[in-house]
C-alpha cells in the first residue's frame, strides 16, 4: 500500500489519555446511509443492499437508520430519503428510521411535512426528520430542483422549519390570508404523534438554530470535523428548552471502516476516501472503485495527501480498537450515541448485490461494544 498514513486508531487513543472523569457506558450506534454504488453495480443493486443492511442493523440493535439526500452523484443513490425511509421501516421491526437529512431548500415544507406525517402514520414512533441547509448537490441540479416554483430558498430556512413544526402537530397550524381570513392547515395524513425533528450541520449556523427553537442537533462529523467542540458548546449553552425537547440532545456522525486485521481494513477504507478526494478537488467522480481497482491506481501527491488526512480523522481500525476509539470519541465529546457512516469498500470477487464489508463493519463494531 502506497504511503505512511497515520490512522484513526492511534489519534483516537490519544484523545482518550486527555479525557477525565469515570469511564462512560457505551455509547448507542446509529447508521447514516449515502447508499454507495460501485463499480459494476446498478442503482437497483445498490438500493437493495442498503436495505439489507437496514436490517442486519435492526437486529444488531443500533439505534436509528437514516438514508442521506445527494442528486446526481454517480456514486450515490441516496436522492430520496422519504422513500427509502418507507421502505426500511416495511422491512424492520424496532429501529428508528429517518433522514440524515432532507435538504429543506430542494423541497416546498407543506410537502415535507406531508410526506412525514405518513411515515409516522405507517411507522409510529420510528420516524427521524433530519433537515439540513445545503443543497446536496451542484448548482445546475439545484436549479433543476426548484424548477417548478418557489421553494424553501435558503434565507427563509429558520422560517420554513417553523412552519413543518407547525404542520406535523397534531393540532396543525393557522394562516392568516390577505384579506384577514384564518385558514387552519395541517399535514396529512395525520398521525398520533409527530414524527421527531433534528437539525443538521457543521457549522455554528444550524447550531444555533437548533438551540434557539429546542430541537435536537447533529454534527456532520463525518464531512467536516473542524470546530466541533465550538459548535456543540453553542448549541448546548445556548439551548432555549421546548415542550417535546426540556434538554438538549445531541449525537456525531462518523466514517466507519472495521475489519478483523489491519491490512484489511485499510484496504476496504481505500475505495470512498479516493472518491472523496476526487471530489474535493473538483474532478469527476464515477461509482466507487473495488479495493483491487484503487490497489493498483494511485492517485497523485495532492490526491495522496487528501486520502491520508480524511483517513486520520475516520474510525479505521480492527474490532477492539475500534470500540475503544468510538468510546473515546463520544466521552471527548459528551454525547451517547455516534451514528456511523460504514464506508467499506467491497473486493472484485465478493456479490455486486451486498455490501458485505459494510455489513461486516456493523457487525464487528457492535460485537466489540457489547464485550
Amino acid at each position: 500500500m502506497p504511503g505512511t498514513r497515520l490512522w484513526l486508531t492511534q489519534a483516537m487513543n490519544d484523545d482518550a489519555a486527555q479525557a477525565t472523569g469515570p469511564a462512560p457506558h457505551q455509547p448507542r450506534l446509529s447508521v447514516l446511509d449515502l447508499v454507495p454504488v460501485r463499480t459494476g453495480q446498478t442503482s437497483a443493486q445498490a438500493l437493495a443492499s442498503s436495505l439489507s443492511l437496514a436490517e442486519r442493523a435492526d437486529d444488531l440493535g443500533f439505534e436509528r437508520y437514516w438514508f442521506a439526500e445527494h442528486h446526481n452523484m454517480a456514486a450515490v443513490a441516496a436522492s430520496t430519503p422519504p422513500v427509502m425511509i418507507a421502505a426500511a421501516a416495511s422491512r424492520t421491526r424496532r429501529i428508528r428510521v429517518g433522514s440524515g437529512g432532507v435538504m429543506l431548500p430542494n423541497h416546498s415544507p407543506l410537502v415535507v411535512a406531508e410526506q412525514f406525517a405518513a411515515l409516522e402514520a405507517l411507522a409510529p414512533g420510528r420516524i427521524d426528520l433530519g433537515i439540513g441547509r445545503a443543497p446536496g448537490s451542484d448548482p445546475v441540479v439545484t436549479h433543476l430542483l426548484r424548477a417548478t416554483g418557489p421553494t424553501s430558498d435558503v434565507e427563509r430556512f429558520p422560517e420554513h422549519v417553523t412552519n413543518i413544526r407547525a404542520l406535523l402537530d397534531p393540532d396543525g397550524a393557522r394562516l392568516r390570508l390577505g384579506d384577514g381570513g384564518l385558514y387552519d392547515v395541517r399535514a396529512t395524513p395525520a398521525a398520533a404523534q409527530a414524527p421527531t425533528i433534528w437539525l443538521l450541520g457543521s457549522s455554528d449556523y444550524s447550531a444555533r438554530l437548533a438551540a434557539e427553537l429546542g430541537l435536537p442537533y447533529v454534527f456532520a462529523n463525518h464531512f467536516s470535523g473542524a470546530g466541533i467542540d465550538q459548535v456543540l458548546a453553542l448549541y448546548r449553552d445556548g439551548y432555549q428548552p421546548s415542550a417535546e425537547h426540556p434538554a438538549p440532545q445531541t449525537f456525531l456522525t462518523l466514517n466507519a471502516v472495521v475489519a478483523p486485521t489491519l491490512s484489511e481494513v485499510r484496504e476496504r477504507a481505500l475505495p470512498q476516501a479516493r472518491s472523496m478526494a476526487r471530489l474535493r478537488t473538483g474532478r469527476p467522480m464515477g461509482a466507487a472503485e473495488t479495493v483491487e481497482e484503487a490497489l493498483a491506481a494511485p492517485l497523485d501527491d495532492a490526491g495522496e495527501r487528501l486520502v491520508a488526512e480524511m483517513l486520520e480523522r475516520w474510525l479505521v481500525a480492527e474490532p477492539a480498537a475500534a470500540a475503544e476509539a468510538l468510546t473515546s470519541l463520544a466521552r471527548r465529546h459528551g454525547v451517547d450515541e455516534v451514528m456511523v457512516v460504514p464506508v467499506a469498500g467491497t473486493y472484485a470477487g465478493e456479490p455486486i448485490d451486498e455490501t458485505p464489508g459494510r455489513v461486516q463493519t456493523l457487525e464487528l463494531l457492535a460485537q466489540a461494544l457489547a464485550r
